[in-house]
């Protein structure tokens, strides 16, 4: 057993616990730090698929901003225990129903066997490094990439122009 195999599945175990955490955890605030963690083996992972700008994306965007903006949104909401209303049992019943579908897909697509013999080899090739992602962008898709960042700057003006006060 190789570095790299014993990486990924320390990533993948640690992946897997803190999204059962998530989900198990009580407390809104305890659920969001887990969802970081699993943000981070996730990282880890692109990582070893030799995809450093997509786990640096990754880290940057979801584990920083967006685990941010959750943590504000919960502390600002002030959940108590006491004000939780009750849930249906519909509901219960709805989602015990789409929990096992997902366990079927799930056990359906780790039985199957037709590619147990073909092996993916990590960390080989170049086509997830920053550099060969940046001469794509800048040389084949540089008038997409310059018209979707007049998009996202008419988008920021607008939202300034309606979140401005008369």
């Amino acid at each position: 057993m190789s570095i790299t195999e014993i990486i990924f599945w320390g990533l993948s175990v640690l992946a897997l616990f803190c999204a059962i955490m998530v989900v198990a955890s009580k407390s809104p605030v305890h659920s969001i730090l887990y969802l970081i963690g699993v943000f981070f083996a996730i990282s880890g992972h692109y990582i070893l698929m030799n995809a450093q700008f997509l786990a640096i994306v990754n880290i940057i965007v979801y584990a920083g901003a967006i685990m941010v903006l959750f943590l504000f949104v919960v502390m600002l909401m002030n959940l108590n225990a006491d004000a939780e209303p009750k849930k249906n049992r519909y509901l219960q019943f709805a989602g015990l129903i789409s929990g096992g579908c997902l366990f079927l897909v799930l056990v359906a697509a780790v039985t199957r066997s037709a590619d147990a013999g073909r092996v993916m080899q990590l960390g080989t090739g170049e086509s997830g490094l920053i550099k060969n992602l940046g001469r794509i962008l800048f040389n084949e898709y540089v008038i997409p990439f310059e018209i979707s960042s007049v998009l996202f700057l008419s988008a920021m003006i607008g939202a300034v122009v309606i979140g401005k006060k008369n």
